[in-house]
Order: C-alpha cells, then structure tokens, then sequence
C-alpha cells in the first residue's frame, strides 16, 4: 500500500512541477511580443554655440511603454573626454576615441532644451523583429570591449553610426530618395554651419586640403545630422518580400528651438586682418625702396609665420582624416621658409628669393583647383611684395 502511496504522491510532484513549468513560461513575456510596445526614435537636435556642437547632434532613442517615460534612454555616441592627454593633437591627426553612452531621455532632452536647441524625433516604422534585433545589436555596442570607436569627423561620427545600426537590423533594404539638387562638397557642408564663426572657418579651410572640394555621395552627407533627418523622411523600407514601408512612421519634436545668441570672437575677421598685414607690406616696401636697402626683419617675421603654419599643415599630410592629405596650400604655407630664416637674417645670398616667386605663382594657380582660408590670397601677396622689394634693391 505504501508503495502505491509513493506513486502517488510522485505523480501529484510531476503534475504540480509540470504546471508551475507552464505557470512561469505564461508569466515570461515574449520577447518578441513585448517589442510591440517599444518604440525606437532617430532623435536630431539643432546646433547650438559650442565648438563640439556647431554641427548638430544625433542619438538614438527608446521608448518603452511598458514602463512609462522615466525609464525612456537616448544611446549616444558623441560621448568624448576632452580632459585625455594631448586630446587637441589627437584630435588633429585623427585619432580621437569616442564612445557610446548611454543618457536618460528626459536629461538628454534638458541637455538641448538648456543651449536653447530643437529636438527632433522620427519614430522608426519598424516590425517587432527588427526591434528585438535592434535592441540586441544596441545592448552588444554598448558592452565595454565594444562601445568605444576611433572617431573620423567626416566618416564615422555619431550621425553615422545610428544609421549604420538601423540598416543592418532590417528586414530588407533603406532605399533613400536620392537629391539630384544637392551635391555639396564637404567644405561647403561645413561653411553651412561656421559662417558666423569666421576664425573657425579659417581654421578648417586651413586644414581641409583639396578632397574637402570634391562633391559628396548622399551617404557622405549624412555625416550631418540634419541631413540624416532629411533623408530618413524620404526614405523607405524594401521589405524580402519586395513590399514597401517608409524608414519613419511618426515625426515629432519635443524640444521646440530657443533664441540663441552668439558669441562674439575676435573682433577683425581674417581678411581685415591678411589686408593689415599687406597695408604694412606695402609701407614697408616704400620705405625700402626711398632708402635702397630692405628691412630683414619683416622678412623674418612672415617667414616666421609662414613656416610654423606649413609645419602644422604638413604633418597633417600624415594624419588619418582622409580630407587633409592633399592641401594645394602647402606650396606657398610650408616649413621651407624656416629652412631659409637664418640664411635671410644673416644676409647671405640665398636662393630663397629665386624659388619665392615660383612658389606664389604656384600657390595662386591651385586656388584654380581648391578653395582656401579667407585672406590667404592676400597674404600671398605681402610674399610677392618681398620678392619685388628684394629684386629692386640687389640691383
């Protein structure tokens, strides 16, 4: 008898086991299913009056319903300590290392809301797969060996990683409505968005060699957040199937723009000040030319100034930013004029001022070919001057 109640009591465990196995599996969402209320949002905001943000700034957002607002995130791969040893140099030759962050919304937000910037969201048409997929993809970056990226302005910036992420976790194709209108280069792009800011202007167009000239691919304008928004509007999904969907569902902006101000930089512009330089360039050779004989250290001082520019230009022949590599402005701002500094001071006869002129001269035609720094043309003439001052006096 007290085996049968053995049985028994086994046959009650199991039947009790087996429905506290089917009891848990009900309580357990489906991933997939719970993906239903879970929103993903391509978040754009405006540019405000900080360096690192004259250009914008994109994110991606997620909204789970489920949980309600407070628990709504932002991934962020514009995360960078600019505090890092030597951040400006490496920032230069083009290694920065940048990485994904993650952000609450609500503190994103006031971040842009504070700096008086709009926040745009576009909310992703996307299956309950894609979401799942996309979630995966988003907490695999996030993971510690993973989240940090070497940082490329132009290539890969924190409006084109979420593009890229978004792409692979869909079930087809992005096929984007191409701008027959629209072929900036990249230096147009940029003069876009650092008009108001002329040194910095003068500054990229300094550094941007002749490949920041070319025209762009829509995909390369899309290193540009506003851009990407622009493009997500109009894009749509091509489905395995050979259906179609647009890329956005739902556009929204939580975060309507403020009045920004802007600060106010040096006062002179870089013309006014290339136009200074070649007033006194112009005095000066007056002066040399009623008293015969030429002033040496005007020379060395735009030697100066022209040699330590062509040292920072020429070692960014060397750095990874592929822009920077070919720069039709080194044949007139380069180190050769330091090589000659102490050869002019001294007043030896050197060939310096038989390659000047061919240096002006070439300088001049490849403003044919690549657009330059505001006031460079001018300066090239306060050399041209030297040149005509040294020519009339060693006669």
């Amino acid at each position: 008898m007290k085996r049968y109640d053995d049985i028994i009591k086994a046959l009650l465990l199991l039947v009790m086991g087996w429905f506290f196995v089917l009891q848990t599996k009900a309580q357990r969402p489906d991933p997939v299913a719970y993906m239903d209320s879970v929103e993903f949002t391509l978040i754009t905001c405006s540019p405000h009056d900080e360096v690192y943000s004259l250009y914008g700034h994109s994110a991606l957002g997620v909204h789970d319903l489920h949980q309600g607002r407070e628990e709504d995130v932002a991934f962020n791969w514009g995360i960078f300590n600019y505090q890092k040893p030597f951040f400006v140099l490496r920032f230069v030759f083009g290694l920065t290392d940048y990485e994904l962050g993650l952000s609450d919304y609500s503190a994103f937000c006031n971040y842009y809301r504070h700096w008086k910037s709009s926040v745009t969201e576009q909310t992703l048409n996307l299956t309950s797969e894609e979401k799942l997929r996309l979630n995966e993809a988003l907490k695999e970056n996030y993971q510690p060996q993973n989240r940090v990226y070497r940082y490329n302005f132009f290539y890969d910036n924190c409006s084109t990683r979420p593009r890229d992420i978004i792409e692979r976790c869909v079930d087809g194709t992005v096929v984007y409505d191409e701008r027959k209108d629209y072929s900036p280069s990249f230096r147009e792009m940029v003069h876009e968005h650092n008009e108001q800011y002329r040194w910095m202007m003068f500054g990229n167009d300094m550094l941007l060699g002749l490949k920041a000239d070319l025209k762009t691919s829509r995909e390369q304008q899309e290193f540009l957040p506003a851009n990407l928004l622009y493009d997500f509007d109009r894009a749509r999904i091509k489905n395995n199937d050979g259906s179609w969907r647009p890329l956005v569902k739902e556009r929204t902006v939580p975060v309507s723009p403020g009045i920004q101000v802007v600060s106010s930089g040096f006062p002179l512009s870089p013309t006014v000040c290339a136009a200074i330089m070649l007033l006194v360039s112009v005095v000066v050779v007056a002066f040399e030319l009623r008293r015969r004989r030429t002033f040496k250290y005007w020379d060395a001082a735009l030697m100066l100034l022209f040699g330590l520019a062509g040292c920072l230009l020429f070692v960014m022949v060397f750095s990874q930013h592929p822009t920077t590599s070919l720069n039709l402005q080194l044949l007139l701002v380069n180190p050769l004029h330091l090589f000659f500094l102490p050869a002019v001071l001294r007043r030896r006869k050197t060939r310096y001022w038989t390659l000047l002129p061919a240096m002006v001269v070439l300088f001049l035609i490849g403003a044919i070919f690549q657009h330059y720094a505001e006031g460079m043309l001018i300066l090239a003439l306060c050399l041209l001057l030297r040149f005509y001052s040294h020519l009339k006096n060693e006669k």
